[in-house]
């Protein structure tokens, strides 16, 4: 455009001057072509509007599927479809950051053995961390959490016969199902103050000595198995091995101690991601000692544009969670364990990301 602009300028002053004027003219245009040739252009010289937000969506849904007919060494039909969002909203300027993330798992499986629907995933886990850096590497934090679950988990075992000796129905086991977890039953939400320590891109230690929460247990038949403090009927405190006559237990359980919590998240290239997260919680209150464990990993391995390979792993130990396990003499006892689960996945993925 510059060109043709000073082009047609100079062919205009051609024509129009008298020939003694030529060679001067000549020399101005030339001159003029060369300041123009050499200004900026004007989008270069508009100053790029920082950008202070950095956000990602990922989502991802799996189904597996098997089917079986005539066939001799055994199994069942089978069906499940599982679904996972992870959204990030993350925000730095000067000193100041502000990152947020939402992950959301739901999953379900039929198996024609049990002719019922179960449930195999149901997270929901919000952070939301403030952080204004002190010196480097080093952040003074304010950070906010909640975990729970969409809807009700049930196990599935095995009903008695049915009188009539006919086959079991989903009727007969959704009569033998027993309630282990439901929407915000329980729900953990935490908020802790303490320092963030970033030595690298991929590493972040979080300490915080100042941590308060609450456990809410809202469905009343499953306060027991989370440890819910214990009232009588003038919904006073009192002792677990206290008369059972009129007590009844608390929906909500308030908690203050210390947290540590350590994020390792690697890229190694476009198509492969390892995300790990290690929180540790000690309650001043009770029971310090008992250190409270959740670690949870995830592998992504981006195999297409639109498909991947998923691998997670979540191992939870925590001294006020029952769990229920019939021994082999046939008794059913309740006590702390160790809680793991892992799962491996291949489905379709889609990510949105902000450009840089």
């Amino acid at each position: 455009m510059k060109k043709i602009i000073v082009g047609t300028a100079l062919a205009l002053m051609c024509v129009s001057l008298p020939a003694q004027e030529l060679t001067d003219a000549q020399k101005a245009a030339a001159d003029a072509a060369i300041a123009l040739n050499n200004a900026p252009a004007a989008e270069e010289t508009l100053a790029q509007k920082p950008k202070y937000w950095k956000n990602s969506l990922s989502t991802k849904i799996d189904f597996g599927q098997t089917a079986l007919m005539n066939w001799a060494a055994g199994g069942y039909n089978n069906y499940s479809l599982r679904g996972y969002i992870d959204g990030n909203a993350n925000y730095a300027k000067d000193k100041i950051s502000w990152t947020n993330r939402l992950q959301l798992d739901y999953g379900f499986l039929y198996s024609a053995d049990k002719p019922v629907l179960q449930k195999s995933d149901d997270r929901i886990y919000l952070e939301s961390k403030f952080g204004y850096k002190a010196v480097d590497k080093l952040f003074i934090s304010a950070e906010y959490s909640f975990k729970s679950q969409f809807s009700n988990t049930y196990d599935f075992p095995t009903p008695a016969a049915r009188p009539d000796g006919g086959e079991l129905t989903s009727a007969d086991w959704n009569a033998a199902r027993v309630l282990k977890s439901g929407f915000v039953s329980p729900a953990y939400t935490n908020i802790a103050l303490g320092i963030d320590y970033n030595p690298f891109k991929w590493l972040t230690v979080n300490l915080a000595p100042i941590t308060g929460g609450v456990v809410i247990v809202d469905l009343p038949e499953l306060r027991e198995s989370y440890s819910m403090p214990l009232v009588d009927e003038n919904s006073q405190p009192i002792s677990d091995d206290a008369a059972a006559n009129g007590r009844r237990y608390r929906p909500a359980r308030f908690e203050f101690g210390a947290q540590l919590k350590i994020d390792f998240k690697v890229n190694v290239n476009d198509n492969f991601k390892y995300t790990s997260q290690v929180l540790l919680f000690s309650n001043y209150l009770k029971n310090p000692q008992n250190i409270r464990v959740n670690w949870d990993n995830r592998i992504e391995w981006k195999l297409a544009k639109f498909f991947s390979l998923m691998f997670t792993t979540n191992l939870i130990y925590d001294d006020t969670v029952m769990i229920s396990k019939v021994e082999k003499d046939g008794t059913v006892t309740n006590h702390q364990r160790v809680q793991f689960k892992e799962s491996l996945s291949f489905g379709f993925v889609y990510t949105i990301e902000s450009k840089n």
